[in-house]
């Protein structure tokens, strides 16, 4: 799958329990285009261990497999998360709207 949105969280380092190998871990915020009273929230998680330079706000493209990840909250109440384990994602450059020639 692919999703389109902006970063809503600083980008964390983490390391695998069971593995030990390192991946990154944000939030990211997909919304149409206007007004929308009800975007989608993803947990991304990139499994490579490089940085990958994306900063809080950055309008970024990810394609991955999108997963539901069932956890326990810290009430003790069973919930969910959209989660996306990414193998690609970008900072790319929203599109900007031309302005006519005076």
């Amino acid at each position: 799958m692919q999703a389109f949105g902006n970063v809503a969280t600083e980008p964390t380092r983490k390391e695998s329990k069971t593995s030990g190998k390192v991946y990154w871990e944000w939030r990211m915020c997909e919304s149409q285009r206007g007004q929308d009273d009800a975007p989608t929230w993803y947990t991304v998680r990139s499994m490579k261990p490089d940085d990958p330079q994306l900063a809080k706000g950055n309008f970024v493209k990810v394609t991955g497999k999108l997963k539901v990840d069932n956890y326990l909250s810290r009430e003790g109440k069973p919930t969910c998360t959209l989660l996306i384990i990414a193998f690609e994602a970008a900072k790319i450059a929203k599109p900007t709207v031309a302005t006519p020639a005076a």
